[in-house]
């Protein structure tokens, strides 16, 4: 049975004990409902709720920069240039970590922020079935999952969210960055700073 909690302090805080537990935790964002993980051994729990590809990585929600590079992540001087700029809000960055790459966004939406200080920096992606609609409101949340109640622990009830377009995505692991998905912030806006390929 999901748990439906309240966006108060006691309530985030028992989100965040239920993801270090391991557990899939739903939550507002500043587009969309996510339901995201804390721990890399359960990433592949949000690929069976949401009967999603396992060939769509899984991004990383942080607080802010500092707390990207805590994961792992590390940015160069066009990622702190992008972050300084963007940060919070629609751009996700695909940055170097470790051997490999991962993409980091901060979401500028104040539950969602106070739930990944509270619990870490957190593996998120949209909470709906895979193609199917997205969910702007704890009661979708529910709906979207009903069947698979024992996989989701519980959903933040932060109240209706927006919508809109999904984030710009920028590849900073390369040279010159590349746009791997446009959304609201333009090529524009990101070519200074990210000495983008023309």
């Amino acid at each position: 049975m999901t748990d439906r909690l309240p966006a108060t302090p006691e309530g985030l805080a028992r989100a965040a004990e239920l993801l270090r537990a391991g557990e899939i935790v739903a939550f507002p964002t500043d587009t969309v409902y996510g339901v995201a993980v804390l721990r890399p051994d359960r990433i592949d729990a949000l690929f069976v709720l949401k009967a999603r590809p396992t060939d769509r990585r899984i991004p990383m929600l942080v607080a802010d920069l500092d707390s990207a590079r805590e994961a792992g992540a590390e940015p160069d001087e066009r990622a702190v240039a992008l972050a300084g700029r963007f940060w919070p809000g629609p751009l996700t960055m695909v940055l170097r970590s470790g051997a490999g790459t991962q993409a980091f966004r901060v979401p500028d939406h104040p539950i969602a922020l106070e739930l990944i200080r509270a619990a870490g920096p957190l593996f998120a992606t949209s909470a709906n079935v895979s193609d199917e609609p997205d969910t702007l409101g704890a009661d979708e949340v529910l709906i979207a999952f009903a069947t698979r109640q024992d996989e989701l622990a519980a959903v933040v009830d932060g109240g209706a969210v927006p919508g809109g377009v999904a984030s710009t995505v920028i590849d900073l692991s390369v040279t010159p960055a590349r746009i791997l998905r446009e959304g609201p912030i333009g090529l524009g806006e990101l070519a200074d700073l990210a000495l983008l390929a023309r």
